[in-house]
C-alpha cells in the first residue's frame, strides 16, 4: 500500500528528475540509500556532481518546501555525497547540493523552484 505522501514524493521526484534533465544534466542515480540516509536524485552537470534533495508539496499551508532543508539535513546531505562517491568510486572535482521544491495544488502543472549550490 502507498501513502498519499509516499506518491506525493515519489510524483515530486519524477518531476525534479524530468526537469533536471531538460536542463541538460544527467541523472545518474535515483534514491540512493546507505546506512546514513537517502539521496533523491545524484546528476552531473559539467565536471560537477550534483546531490539533489527533492522536496514535494501539495500546498504551502505547513510551509514551503524549502524550509524543510534546515542546516543539518545539509550536512547529512554532504555525508551522503561523500559516501556515494566512495561507494561508486568515482571522483568528482565539484559537488553541489541543489534542491528542487516542488509545489503540485489540485490542478494545474507542478511548480518547480530550483535552487543550486545551497550551503
Amino acid at each position: 500500500m502507498v501513502l498519499r505522501k509516499d506518491a506525493l514524493g515519489q510524483y515530486g521526484e519524477e518531476v525534479a528528475a524530468r526537469y533536471l534533465s531538460g536542463l541538460g544534466m544527467k541523472v545518474i542515480e535515483r534514491n540512493w540509500r546507505c546506512e546514513c540516509g537517502e539521496i533523491d536524485i545524484v546528476a552531473s552537470e559539467g565536471n560537477a556532481l550534483v546531490v539533489c534533495e527533492v522536496k514535494t508539496r501539495s500546498s504551502e499551508a505547513f510551509g514551503s518546501p524549502f524550509e524543510a532543508i534546515t542546516q543539518r539535513k545539509l550536512r547529512r546531505l554532504r555525508q551522503l555525497a561523500t559516501k556515494w562517491l566512495e561507494a561508486r568510486q568515482v571522483y568528482a572535482p565539484m559537488v553541489r547540493i541543489d534542491v528542487v521544491g516542488i509545489l503540485q495544488g489540485a490542478v494545474g502543472p507542478p511548480e518547480i523552484k530550483h535552487l543550486r549550490g545551497v550551503e
